[in-house]
């Protein structure tokens, strides 16, 4: 069997030294010696400031949202927040927890990123923030984002559980807005087995994040606010520095498989569009098919010869119905979350079987 994504698994013998230490230290969790060493080690490889490591992908978001003050508890409307339809449950599911309506505004047709143009008009007084997707790891247009959002006086969370290690003109596109927040969950082009992180623009807030994962405590007696416990403890961090130790592997080894998947496909299917000035992680290779009853073929056919592609994202999140609203149902983000399937990319996935996989679809294509 094939699966569409794989857990990248490290040495284990260097897994085994730290595993070693965390026993001699007797040291398993609130912010041990190597969730101390991760978090610098990542805002090193990453050339990001106030990186905070959680327990998971969706506390970073939940934690981001609390600290940016997203759910006014004076606030006599509900609070609102602009984001997209075309994500991860995740994305939506923790602001309708957190007590924050998600706004669902359509998608570019090429990027498949939330389009700046539809935000505007879904802003009402009740809009306390925008949560734009890196959606594939690919980046939204943050010039436009982040000017809508100041002229608004709008938070900005960017949900970049995909964009681990990706540049934007240069830089780590994680530098943009109020906060970006990371997912490590096994299947992750970086991985902590279970993890996550937020990267803040600001330090204070930072600061008060850091106390708000430890259930609001500030030492000994003083706890200073409502908190939560979200910490990352000394196991996860493990896994995450033997993960990073080899990460140029990893990486080489998901572009391979990408490129391969490019030059064969290219001219079959279409692929998301992509800024010129990005430089990419190879995290997923989607690809879109002309109609929905193509990619529903596909992925049987594939799966019948025991590869798994998956429809992802689908459905559109403006049809779950826990999440609907009134407002206007996005309809590009609907077509285009039809037509999409994310193939097969993880390390060790074999020359051989790209060229399988990719000959089987463009079979179907023809």
């Amino acid at each position: 069997m094939i699966p569409v994504t794989k857990p990248y698994f490290p040495s284990r013998e260097k897994l085994n030294k730290y595993i070693d230490g965390i026993y001699e230290r007797q040291w398993l969790t609130n912010n041990g010696e190597l969730v101390q060493e991760l978090t610098r080690r990542l805002e090193s490889y990453l050339g990001v400031e106030n990186l905070l490591l959680v327990s998971n992908g969706t506390l970073a978001l939940q934690v981001a949202y609390h600290t940016l003050g997203l759910r006014d508890q004076v606030a006599v409307q509900q609070p609102e927040a602009i984001t997209t339809p075309f994500t991860f449950i995740a994305t939506a599911s923790s602001l309708k927890w957190e007590g924050v309506e998600p706004v669902f505004v359509d998608i570019d047709p090429d990027t498949w990123c939330m389009d700046p143009a539809n935000i505007e008009a879904a802003i009402t007084p009740n809009t306390k923030a925008i949560v734009p997707v890196h959606v594939f790891g690919n980046a939204c247009e943050v010039e436009a984002i982040d000017d809508i959002a100041q002229r608004y006086n709008l938070k900005v969370i960017y949900d970049a559980a995909h964009a681990f290690g990706v540049k934007y003109k240069g830089e780590s596109l994680l530098k943009h807005g109020d906060a970006a927040t990371l997912s490590f969950h096994a299947t992750k082009l970086f991985h902590t087995g279970e993890g996550g992180a937020i990267v803040f623009k600001r330090k204070e807030d930072l600061e008060r994040a850091r106390k708000m994962i430890n259930f609001g405590i500030n030492g000994p007696e003083t706890i200073e606010e409502l908190g939560i416990n979200a910490k990352m403890n000394e196991l996860q961090a493990a896994m995450g520095l033997c993960v990073l130790d080899e990460m140029e592997e990893n990486l080489a080894a998901r572009a391979n498989v990408w490129h391969r998947y490019e030059q064969a496909l290219a001219n079959s299917v279409q692929l998301q569009g992509k800024p010129d000035a990005l430089d990419y992680n190879h995290a997923y290779f989607p690809v879109m098919f002309n109609t929905e009853e193509q990619a529903v073929r596909v992925a049987a056919t594939l799966k019948e010869h025991d590869v798994l592609a998956r429809r992802y994202f689908y459905p559109s999140l403006e049809s779950v119905d826990f999440l609907g609203s009134m407002q206007e149902k996005p309809t590009i983000s609907k077509d285009i979350a039809s037509r999409i399937l994310c193939l097969p990319v993880y390390y060790g996935l074999s020359d051989e079987d790209v060229v399988d996989i990719s000959r089987k679809i463009m079979d179907v294509c023809q």
